[in-house]
Parts: C-alpha cells; structure tokens; sequence
C-alpha cells in the first residue's frame, strides 16, 4: 500500500507554528520595553516641545508646538561643544588608566606569588563597599593642596583604578589553563610577554567589557566634578547640563535637549558594542 509522504506524521507540533509559551514571552519582552523607553521618550516630547504650551496642554504624552532649532540652541547657549572636549579627554585617560592599573593588578593576583597575597586581594575587593561619599573631602583637599582643581588630572585623578576591574579581569585570568602559562614558560616566554601577547588577548571579552564599562561610568561622572570644578569653562558635559538647565527656568526644554545630545554617544556605544558588553560580563561565568 502506497504511503502519502506529504501527510503530517505527528508526534511533534510544526515548524514555524508559534508556542504559547513563546507568545506570552515576546509580549512580556515588549511590555518591559515600553516601560523602559518610556522615559526615553518623554524627554524627547520634553525637549521638542514648547514649555509654556505644554504645561497648559496637560503635559501629554506628545510633543506640542514643535521648536525642532532646541538642539541648536542648547548645543550654542550651553557651550556644550567644549564641554563634551573634557568629558571626551577625561573619559579616556580614565578608561585607558584603568585598563593598565586592572590589567597589571590582576594580572598580579592570578600567576605571581608572594607574601599575603590573598590579603592584599581581600582588602582591594573591599574597597568596592566604600560609597563614593566616603573619599570625596579627602580627595577634594588632596587636589587642593597640588593645585589641581580646574583641570584634567584633577578631573581624573581619583578614579585612574578600580577594584571592580581588577576582580572581573583576575577572573578570567584564572580560567587560563595551566598547560598554556607552563608552554609560555618553556618558550621563555617573561611575565611582561605572556601577559601583554597570550593572557590579554586570550581573555579580550572580559577586558573589552570592562573598558566599555569603565567609559560609560566615567562619561556619566557628577558628584566629583562639583567639587574638582570651580569655574565654567572647566566643566565637563554632565555639570554643564545642570547648569544649562538652572540658566533656562522659563524654556526647560533647553535642558532636556542637553540630556539627550549627552546621551547621544552613549546609545552609539551600547548599540555598537553590546555584544563585547555581555560576554564580557558572562565570559567565564560557565566553565566547561
């Protein structure tokens, strides 16, 4: 008896045919999208919007009376061009340091050995439970006294390592197998070399998502430079935005058109680099 080959033959639902369970997973995934790029949106509606109708309107979730020339304004008033030149300069002489400093450091707690060690590592992790505010008056009268306020070391001084950094690079140090530091070794291979030409770019996940972490936290810096920073032209993009909103009251979209040009290379960032963020994060999360 012939068999008809192109009758379902069961036993498995088909291809491309949705599962609930996917359905429900999506709308919740698009649910928490909303809910996050809500903000987002707003403060475009904000920032296009023209102040004094908006508020008459009820602040509703549209632009009303459209003023699209606000980014130029904000940009020219606010000076934010030079602004952007210090937070460039000092996110990436922050960014570069700490890569070396966590780099060396972990580099150090994974393959060298000496005296308390483990201590050593102990007391550096335990630097991450210090709130900012704890360092602030001790740092703020140290660039006092070597004249530093106002300027690009005294912007980037505090912050040149990190604790953070050291723990996530150390980690994938040590999930460099042995059989490669022992081949190194035989090649005569110093410590510098192995360092900088196999450890390095075997784990560039991690270090690459921590560079990308450290740039994005120097960019978004607040609190400090309020206290390194005492005159305008010294000031980085993030104070220069409160200030450009405390100059303009009576037209706040102003600041809000500040935000979100800020913001600008930040979304570039995450977009480009998303994926070297989260293997960074999760590389050696697993071992297999």
């Amino acid at each position: 008896m012939a068999t008809d080959l192109t009758a379902p033959t069961g036993g498995s639902p088909r291809r491309g045919a949705p599962r609930l369970g996917d359905v429900l997973w999506y709308l919740l995934m698009t649910a928490l999208s909303l809910i996050v790029l809500f903000p987002v949106w707003m403060t475009i509606v904000r920032a296009l919007s023209s102040p004094i109708p908006y508020l008459r309107n009820g602040l509703p979730p549209y632009p009303v009376e459209v003023q699209w020339n606000v980014f130029r304004s904000a940009w020219t008033e606010g000076d934010l061009a030079r602004a952007f030149l210090i937070s460039t300069v000092v996110t990436l002489v922050i960014t570069g340091a700490q890569l070396v400093t966590s780099v060396l450091a972990a580099y150090s707690f994974a393959f060298l050995r000496y005296p308390l060690k483990k201590l050593l590592f102990a007391l550096t992790i335990a630097t991450l439970l210090l709130p900012i505010e704890v360092t602030l008056v001790v740092n703020a009268r140290t660039i006092r006294s070597w004249d530093w306020l106002n300027s690009i070391q005294g912007l980037s001084a505090p912050f040149l390592a990190t604790a953070f950094g050291i723990f996530l690079i150390r980690q994938a140090f040590l999930g460099i197998p042995g059989d490669l530091r022992d081949a190194a070794m035989i090649e005569g291979y110093s410590h510098w070399r192995f360092m900088w030409r196999v450890a390095v770019p075997v784990c560039r996940a991690p270090v690459a998502g921590f560079a990308l972490i450290a740039l994005l936290s120097a960019w978004g810096q607040y609190t400090w430079p309020r206290l390194a920073v005492t005159v305008s032209d010294w000031e980085p993009l993030q104070t220069r935005l409160a200030s450009l909103a405390v100059q303009n009251i009576d037209r706040s979209n102003i600041g809000f058109a500040g935000a979100l040009i800020a913001a600008v290379p930040i979304v570039v960032l995450l977009i480009v680099f998303q994926r070297q963020l989260i293997r960074g994060l999760t590389a050696g999360a697993v071992k297999g």
